[in-house]
């Protein structure tokens, strides 16, 4: 009996990191072409505004595909679907590897969208099913880890790719990714048929009746659009402002990757003691790091030193606003976890067209600007509006 609960729980493990691998990569996918925006832009003859596009299309897709797949997939066995989506991705990858025009790039990456969106809503609320109740914190972390890490490690990872072998290998890479992933899926993941449905009514009544989730909802917007207003244009500051060279961004942003991993872990440490405070502190680091990287930056050491302290700080955002989401609705997991995906890539999109209209249309630098004010607007509603609610 033992050897069998041994068993159980090391197939349930190896179920947590084929799940993690699929969102790490559809993570990547999503957000690949913030490292590859300027060679891109030039090859296919767009400014770097219009190539945000690229990061805008699958945010919004996103955003409105977690609501939806999350309702209206409600019966579909749980493991089938996250395949199905991840298998969508990597078609979609390729497509952009192959492409001869920047329009069938932005239609490839509408598809990335629904994929994203779909597959992260369901993946919230799956640890309770794959651990023991006394692991599922710690499964829940794991999974949600490979959001950040996505962000902070992926992105830098296929910039590399991207520098050294040109950007269509940069997609090909994350489609090879998918495939590890959908295997992954397929061979450690047991079935999954749907435990409970859920209808349209039950998201906005949730976001009505419980302030938790609706203060959770809102910093997530604010932390959110902040962060990708100037991040999707992170390529351009660092020649720009802090001068460096095409050749050494990829590595600067690998340094902002590994920061980033070891915030993320700092956050999962503290957020089961220090929920509030951890949030509250981020927001502030990431408006301190944006204004810092305006203000101080004058060569390429300070223009990394900031990054760094950047990377460490946005790290920690995704573990940290999931936890909040899902102790503010115990009871009703996949809704909040749908609500917190549907807000964290609409702001993803709204992010990124906000800073290719700042960027296009007042300077570069008014990007960071802009990201300061929303993350400290984020900061005073954890401190001021969050108490007794998670």
């Amino acid at each position: 009996m033992f050897h069998i609960q041994i068993e159980d729980k090391v197939r349930g493990w190896l179920a947590v990191l084929a799940v993690t691998l699929g969102i790490f990569s559809l993570m990547t996918s999503e957000l690949l072409p913030v490292g590859l925006l300027t060679p891109i832009g030039e090859a296919l003859d767009v400014s770097a505004g219009t190539a945000g596009l690229m990061v805008t299309a699958p945010g919004l897709v996103a955003g409105l595909a977690a609501p939806l797949l999350t309702v209206r997939a409600a019966a579909v066995d749980r493991r089938l679907m996250l395949a199905w989506l991840v298998g969508l991705m990597v078609v979609a990858n390729l497509t952009c590897a192959l492409a001869p025009h920047f329009a069938v790039v932005l239609a490839a990456r509408l598809a990335i969208g629904v994929s994203v969106g779909g597959f992260w809503a369901i993946a919230g609320g799956l640890a309770v099913r794959l651990v023991p109740p006394q692991q599922v914190g710690a499964a829940t972390a794991v999974i949600f880890g490979g959001v950040s890490t996505a962000s902070v490690l992926g992105v830098p990872a296929g910039t590399l790719i991207g520098e050294v072998a040109g950007w269509r290998s940069g997609f090909a890479a994350v489609a090879a990714l998918g495939l590890a992933a959908l295997a992954g899926l397929l061979l450690l993941v047991r079935r999954l048929p749907s435990q409970k449905t859920i209808g349209f009514a039950d998201l906005p009544t949730l976001v009505r009746t419980n302030t938790g989730v609706r203060i959770g909802v809102v910093v997530t917007v604010l932390l959110i659009t902040g962060h990708f207003t100037a991040y999707t244009f992170v390529r351009p500051l660092l020649h720009d402002l802090a001068g460096l060279d095409d050749s050494l961004i990829g590595a600067v942003l690998m340094l902002y990757g590994l920061a980033g991993i070891a915030g993320n872990f700092v956050a999962g440490n503290r957020v089961s003691r220090r929920l509030k405070g951890t949030l509250a502190l981020i927001a502030a680091t990431l408006a301190g790091a944006t204004s810092l990287f305006a203000l101080a930056v004058t060569g390429p050491l300070t223009g990394t030193a900031v990054l760094v302290v950047w990377g460490l700080a946005y790290g920690g955002v995704s573990v940290t606003l999931q936890t909040w989401m899902l102790r503010a609705a115990p009871d009703m997991t996949e809704s909040a976890s749908s609500l917190f995906v549907a807000a964290f890539n609409l702001s993803i999109a709204f992010g990124a067209l906000l800073g290719g209209l700042t960027a296009d249309g007042i300077a570069i630098v008014g990007v960071l600007w802009v990201a300061c004010g929303l993350a400290l607007a984020a900061a005073l509603t954890v401190a001021v509006r969050s108490n007794r609610t998670v």
